[in-house]
Order: C-alpha cells, then structure tokens, then sequence
C-alpha cells in the first residue's frame, strides 16, 4: 500500500529536538526520516513550514514569511526528493516590506504545495483581515489552505483561535479554495466531523493525536476510551473520502501512527485516507509523485 504522509515537520525547532530525543525516542534528522520512510513505506510527506528566530520561540513573531523547512540546514532547493512544503505564515510580519512577495515567490517553487496558517499558536482569527493576501494567493495559485486545529503544543498559544468552529466563516467566505484543519482539532473532534459534514471545501488530517513511542501506542490501543474519542467522530462524518492520513512526526514513529490509524479506519478506505485523498488536497503532489514513481 502507497502511504503518503501529509503533516511532518522537518524545521530547526528545539521543542521537536527535544521531543524526539526524550519522548518519541526517534532521529529528528533527514537521515531519521529516510529511515522511518523506509521501514513505513512512506513515499511522500508534506512538511508544515516553521522557524524560529532563538531556540525555544515558536510561535516566533519574529519570524519571516515564509516559514519553511529549514532542518540540517535546508532549504526549498535542498529538500529530499520526497519532502513537500507548506508554507507557513507569520501574520505578524506579514505586512512588512518585501513579505507578501517572498510568500508569493514560494508559491511558485514545485516543492510548494500549499500553506499553513498556525491558528491559535498566533492570536488572530483565520477569517481576520491581516490573512486575506494570503487567500488571495491561495487563490491565484490553487493551492490549499492548512490550518491548525485544536490544542496547541506551545502553552503560549490561545485556544479560541484554533477551534474549529471559530474557522467556519472562512470556509464560507472562500468556496474556491480547499482546506484542511489539522489533528481533526482534537480535542473538539466531533464539532470538526459536523464541519466535514457541512462544508465541501473541507478536509481534515489525522495527525498528532498521540506524542510518544511504540509503547505509548500499544498502550493506548487497549485504552477503548481514548480510541472511542476518535472512532464516534469519524464513524458519525462517514467522510473517508476528507481525511488524511499524517503523523506530526518527529512526535511520534511514522510505522507506529500507521498502526493506531488503521486501527480506526476500515481497511476498504485504507486507499483513501493514506494516499489518494493527500493527491486531492495537494494537486501538485500528482505530477511530483509520478515523476518520483517513474524514476
């Protein structure tokens, strides 16, 4: 089976270092990543893009647009041949001189496939005005808005800003531009499956339910309260064909999350959720993926 990962994070941030190393026990490195590609069958990812400007400042206001994947080093032009970006926004600078047109610029890049929007790690509302350069380039470009969804990481974040309920008024006002809301907003899964349900321009990914190891994952397994949590949400969207696999790695091992997700999804729509449904939230994957196939 053909896996693509849709939510990593291949970016120089200290809060992932130490993750990786203490909780996840895995190699927060391009060479640990290949590794995890191997052994999952892994043959994409998208990266969420994400800097900051002294270790430990994520969310960074600092930051500039737009953040990228910057891990070893590396830039949009050096990425592995199987690692795609979103490009993150920091909305803080994102009216600064030259900005808007760095963004636009990676746009254009084919490693681009869309853009991420860290709704609650910053305190602006998804549908506030500082983002609509941004929906216009989303736009322009047909790309994907990713959003962040549910709790965050970073105890500096503001949660009525990562809601999914609170990102509603944008999915209305933009009905050309697909979404996705990232993690299914856990812990408010169920008001995300209403929002699958309603809107069409929607999708959600399944990443980062879990911060931890194997064993975290086998112990969790026969936890049926926290596999319920999950489960009732998505047996109630009855949306296989809007959600995408992804794992948030390094926090977690990549063949591990496959395991608790296929546990939750029913094994005919395997197919969908982790591979054909991340070609149709991220069109420029399509044409990347065949190249990477035919090689």
């Amino acid at each position: 089976m053909k896996i693509i990962d849709a939510h990593i994070h291949y970016s120089e941030i200290e809060s992932f270092h130490q993750t990786a190393d203490e909780v996840a026990l895995l190699s927060y490195t391009p060479e640990g990543l290949a590794d995890e590609f191997r052994r999952a069958g892994v043959i994409a990812a998208v990266g969420m893009g994400v800097t900051e400007t002294v270790p430990g400042g994520f969310p960074d206001n600092a930051a500039a647009n737009p953040m990228g994947l910057d891990l070893g080093g590396g830039t949009l032009d050096t990425l592995p041949k199987t690692v795609f970006e979103c490009a993150g926004i920091n909305p803080h600078t994102l009216h600064e001189p030259g900005q808007l047109e760095a963004v636009e610029k990676a746009l254009q890049h084919p490693k681009t496939v869309g853009i991420k929007l860290y709704a609650g790690y910053y305190h602006f509302a998804v549908n506030d005005p500082i983002y609509d350069p941004v929906y216009a380039l989303a736009s322009k470009y047909k790309l994907p808005i990713v959003i962040h969804g549910g709790l965050t990481y970073s105890d500096r974040g503001l949660l009525k800003y990562s809601h999914p309920l609170s990102m509603e008024e944008a999915l209305l006002a933009h009905r050309d531009i697909t979404f996705m809301i990232c993690h299914l907003g856990d812990p408010w899964v169920m008001d995300t499956a209403a929002m699958l349900e309603k809107n069409p321009n929607l999708y959600a990914d399944l990443s980062g339910w879990i911060v931890g190891d194997d064993n975290k994952i086998t112990r969790l397994l026969t936890e049926q309260t926290y596999v319920d949590h999950f489960k009732r949400a998505i047996v109630f969207a009855e949306r296989y064909d809007r959600l995408v696999f992804g794992t948030d790695w390094p926090l977690i091992p990549i063949d591990s999350y496959i395991r608790f997700v296929k546990h939750l999804i029913p094994e005919k729509y395997w197919h969908h959720v982790f591979y054909q449904n991340a070609l149709d939230v991220f069109p420029k994957l399509k044409d990347a993926i065949k190249e990477l196939e035919a090689e």
